[in-house]
């Protein structure tokens, strides 16, 4: 019962920060109208969660365990996803776009404090129980789902409630609310870990490995495809979510209330997909193989969308599965491709181009439909996602031809490790 109620709080930490990072999203009209802004504008606010982030991936793991440690690390970050969200918000009220550009503050604490609940996972769930944690992806998306459905209405409730000429910096402050909630499940999570770590006598690992720069010139090859999967296909997604919800307004002639809802349904999906196709490829192994059937997927969905008037709830129903499965079988290949004492820079790496990529892209992206419309934007969308599928295909040459093991079964992967281990 214990770990049980550790796992829920583990669940919300991110909860806050998932359900604000794409506030922008579900009020684009009101923030364009409201702010006078054109779409290059507005994707800043995208690009400035990003830009601190190229970064802070190297840092963050090294903060959480040689200088914060993950309690007190978990609660500084989770203070600066909510000063980050305050400031966006008073921005919007005073109509300061200098301002608004607090989201490189939230910045700051949102992609830390991913690293924090990791590393609250492993210390809590061992083994075989790990599996569990892949709640905490799903239940974070829960925040990102809720937001991309009530925040419009509660634009309307405000505008037509407290009749105020400040609505939206209004609206941020109340979305804040989830930013303070995941505040208070980090402050009660470091009590409920530090009174374990006092009733377990559990000690740190002196062994833990720390971030090295210079092991980047050591990459191989096929982790180098691995990153441009990453960065070509996630380019294609999050930015288009950010902008989704009017390009279904005007292209299907959906009503605010239906644009949210299919905008949101990939993240909906994630949910429960998620730990479900991660099992699937636990047990099957493929790993290229389910890359490139997400890619491939992805980018059909991204057709459908820019070529034909299809119901788009088929293209995001196939787009929400696809981001799924490429999560559960893109990000374990790192492990199969580096050592162990390079691991975390490995990710770290992954982390911080793939927000160069989102920063750089989602400003491309603004500057593409202000200047040429949506039809345009899809087809770079689709570019971007051609880039990931080359990349996924040199990958599966490549591995053929060294022998890496990535696309080897999960029964031949496992007889392999036991041999090595003999």
């Amino acid at each position: 019962l214990h770990r049980m109620i550790v796992l829920s709080l583990m669940c919300f930490l991110s909860f806050g920060n998932y359900f604000c990072y794409d506030n922008p999203a579900a009020l684009h009209n009101e923030i364009i109208a409201d702010l006078d802004l054109n779409e290059a504008t507005y994707m800043q606010l995208y690009a400035w969660y990003s830009w601190p982030n190229v970064i802070l991936c190297f840092f963050g793991g090294f903060l959480l365990d040689r200088v914060l440690g993950v309690r007190l690390g978990s609660i500084v970050f989770s203070l600066f996803v909510l000063s980050g969200q305050l400031v966006f918000a008073l921005g919007a009220t005073l109509e300061k776009m200098w301002l608004m550009d607090g989201r490189l503050i939230f910045g700051i604490g949102g992609e830390s404090l991913a690293v924090a609940q990791n590393t609250y996972a492993v210390l809590w769930f061992k083994e075989k129980e790990l599996n569990l944690v892949g709640l905490q992806l799903s239940m974070a998306r829960v925040g990102s789902t809720v937001n991309m459905n009530i925040m419009g209405p509660v634009y309307g409730w405000v505008k037509q409630g407290i009749k105020s000429d400040r609505t939206l910096g209004i609206s941020l402050f109340i979305a804040a609310i989830t930013c303070v909630f995941s505040l208070g499940c980090a402050l009660v999570l470091a009590y409920l870990d530090k009174r374990a770590e006092r009733m377990l006598e559990r000690k740190k690992d002196e062994n833990e490995e720390v971030v090295k720069f210079t092991d980047v010139k050591h990459f191989s090859f096929q982790l180098w495809m691995v990153f441009c999967v990453c960065v070509g296909y996630y380019v294609a997604v999050f930015p288009f979510i950010g902008l989704g919800k009017v390009f279904f307004e005007e292209k299907f002639g959906f009503s605010p209330s239906s644009a949210s809802a299919v905008n949101s349904i990939v993240y909906i999906l994630s949910a429960p997909c998620s730990p479900v196709l991660g099992f699937l490829v636990d047990r099957l192994g493929y790993n290229i193989f389910w890359v490139i059937l997400a890619v491939l997927s992805t980018l059909s969905s991204h057709g459908l969308l820019a070529f034909t008037f299809l119901n788009p709830w088929v293209a995001m129903c196939i787009m929400g599965v696809s981001y799924s499965l490429l999560a559960c079988a893109l990000w374990p290949m790192v492990a199969f491709l580096v050592p162990q004492h390079q691991l975390a820079t490995a990710y770290g790496f992954m982390q911080s181009i793939q927000n160069l990529g989102l920063a750089v892209i989602s400003l491309l992206a603004g500057a593409i439909l202000d200047s040429s419309g949506y039809f345009m934007l899809e087809l770079f969308y689709c570019a971007c996602i051609c880039v990931a599928l080359i990349a996924a295909l040199l990958l599966y040459l490549v591995d053929l031809g060294r022998g890496s093991g990535l696309n080897l079964s999960a029964k031949m992967r496992d007889a392999l490790s036991a041999t090595e281990a003999d």
